[in-house]
């Protein structure tokens, strides 16, 4: 190939977990651009943060954890989320000198020799003795099927494109979705749309205890589980319930966040139970999540029969030399920034157990 160029580590992502990860690299005496790179597809700094809807003011957003080595201090909380993420990421990038490249998209990874993995790019192939990969979900939503799906009349759309709520004035819209994206959309559509349905599989879990450490470790206990089984991971948020926030109790008392089983069937002008029961709709707004965006890494086969990549703290069992960041129990904030010194930390001694081919 062309245009190959040789690192010791590659960083796919800088979202929170692939910048933690850069920032643990450099701290311990990796060069970037000498020994290390990051890679990031997004046209500027923020991660998937960077895409939010404009409604989801800093104020809204649950959990945010500063990046290790520098707080985000004195955040207006009623300035879009992605204007004050987006400047926090840009200016850590900066402080630490981490020289994201962007935009660089990853179509995939290879094994390469000497021991080596070729990662091919838009922008030329790197040889990487090691790869972190912390590309998120947010490229990846998730679209559930449903008869009839294909002859919806009305506008169909995913949490991905939401764009606030003054778009659905006048409009009947059904919510499908029963994370806190979905619950989010209909508190803020439900004052300018005509009527709101909300629909989900399952009930939702109110939590009304605190979300103290011990539960947090519960929850990400059993999302690791899964990920060491090699299933497809579930985000940490669906195995803590809902916080019965005082915005969610005025919906519950409003009657907006009255829930309704997951529809049958779906026809050109709303959604069908088998009961026999219908809503009309103008939009189906689809608030079903997203999954892990790991297709570059096919070619490695590291999938296990159960659909999900077999994972031990953050490295892929079936190859030491790839690291999942941001990735099932990792996925939140805190934990891509304690996965990033994790995955570093395994990479040194790698490299250093397995000196560089000649």
């Amino acid at each position: 190939m062309n245009n190959v160029r040789e690192v010791e580590v590659v960083v796919v992502g800088a979202g929170q977990a692939g910048l933690s990860s850069a920032y643990h690299l450099r701290r311990t005496g990796y060069e970037p651009d000498r020994d290390f790179v990051v890679l990031d597809h997004s046209p500027a700094p923020g991660g998937a943060w960077q895409f939010r809807w404009p409604s989801l003011t800093y104020g809204k957003v649950h959990g945010m954890h500063a990046l290790p080595g520098m707080e985000l201090t004195d955040a207006d909380p009623l300035r879009p989320s992605s204007e004050v993420i987006g400047a926090y990421f840009d200016r850590y990038e900066r402080t630490f000198d981490l020289r994201v490249r962007r935009p660089v998209d990853v179509h995939a990874v290879r094994e390469g020799s000497g021991g080596r993995l070729l990662v091919e790019t838009s922008h030329g192939t790197w040889a990487t003795r090691a790869l972190i990969n912390a590309t998120g979900t947010w490229d990846r939503p998730f679209w559930p099927r449903y008869p009839g799906q294909e002859t919806f009349r009305g506008r169909q759309l995913h949490t991905a494109r939401y764009p606030g709520p003054k778009a659905f004035a006048g409009l009947r819209v059904v919510v499908v979705g029963g994370g806190a994206s979905g619950t989010q959309h209909l508190l803020e559509i439900a004052p300018y749309a005509a009527a709101t349905t909300w629909v989900t599989r399952r009930p939702p879990v109110w939590r009304e205890e605190p979300f103290d450490e011990n539960a947090g470790r519960q929850a990400v206990a059993l999302v690791e589980e899964r990920v060491r089984q090699g299933l497809p991971p579930r985000s940490v948020v669906s195995v803590t319930g809902l916080p019965l926030n005082d915005a969610i109790q005025r919906g519950l008392a409003d009657g907006v966040l009255d829930r309704e089983p997951m529809f049958d069937r779906i026809e050109p002008d709303g959604v069908v139970w088998d009961d026999g029961r219908r809503v009309a709709a103008d939009v189906i707004l689809w608030a079903t999540g997203f999954r892990p965006v790991i297709d570059h890494l096919a070619p490695l086969r590291l999938r296990e029969p159960g659909g999900g990549i077999r994972v031990e703290g953050t490295r892929a069992v079936a190859d030491p030399r790839i690291h999942l960041v941001g990735y099932g129990p990792s996925a939140s904030t805190i934990g891509a920034n304690r996965a990033g010194r994790a995955a570093v930390r395994d990479i040194r001694r790698l490299l250093a157990e397995e000196p560089a081919a000649a």
